[in-house]
C-alpha cells in the first residue's frame, strides 16, 4: 500500500538517493548535478510557510517518490512550482497521482490559484503525467541550457484549483 505523508529533514537522505538516480537516468530532471542529503534539507527549509512536500512511501517505510510545490521568483505570487519525482522502478502505481492529490490540496490551503509544471520536451514521462492530471501548456521555451551544458526545450504547464 502506498502512503503519503509530509516530508522531513530525516527523509532528505533517502529523497537525494532517489534524485540522483533519476539524475543519472538523464531524461527525466532538468537536474544534471548530483544533490546531497544537505541540498535537500536546505530546498526543504526554504520558504516552509510557502511550500509543501510530500513522500511516498511503502508499507515498510520504504521511499517511492516526493513531490514539492513552492514558490518560484519567476512566476507570479498567486502561483507556485511543482517537481514530481518517483523511483523509476515504482512507476505506474499511482504514486504521482496520490502526490498530486496531497500537493494540490496543500497549494490550495496555501493560497495559490494555480500550479506550474517546466518539464524538458524529451520527457515524455513527465508530460503525460501532468497531462494527464490536467495541466496545460501555457508557455514554451527553447534552447534552454542545463548545468552541464546541454540544450534542451522545455514546456511550462499550468493547473488551475
Amino acid at each position: 500500500m502506498i502512503h503519503i505523508r509530509r516530508a522531513g529533514e530525516l527523509d532528505t537522505g533517502a529523497m537525494a538517493a532517489l534524485l540522483n538516480e533519476l539524475i543519472n537516468i538523464g531524461d527525466t530532471t532538468a537536474f544534471t548535478n548530483q544533490v546531497t542529503r544537505e541540498t535537500l534539507t536546505r530546498w526543504l527549509a526554504f520558504h516552509p510557510e510557502d511550500s509543501a512536500w510530500n513522500v511516498a512511501e511503502d508499507d515498510s517505510g520504504n521511499l517511492l517518490g516526493f513531490q514539492s510545490i513552492q514558490p518560484r521568483n519567476n512566476l507570479p505570487p498567486e502561483s507556485c512550482d511543482i517537481g514530481t519525482f518517483v523511483k523509476p522502478q515504482s512507476t505506474g502505481l499511482g504514486i504521482g497521482s496520490k502526490l498530486f492529490e496531497a500537493s494540490r490540496k496543500a497549494a490550495a490551503q496555501l493560497g495559490y490559484h494555480w500550479i506550474n509544471a517546466t518539464i524538458r520536451t524529451d520527457n515524455m514521462a513527465g508530460l503525460a503525467y501532468y497531462q494527464s492530471r490536467g495541466f496545460e501548456d501555457y508557455a514554451h521555451h527553447t534552447a534552454e541550457r542545463l548545468d552541464n551544458g546541454m540544450i534542451v526545450d522545455k514546456v511550462s504547464k499550468r493547473f488551475k484549483l
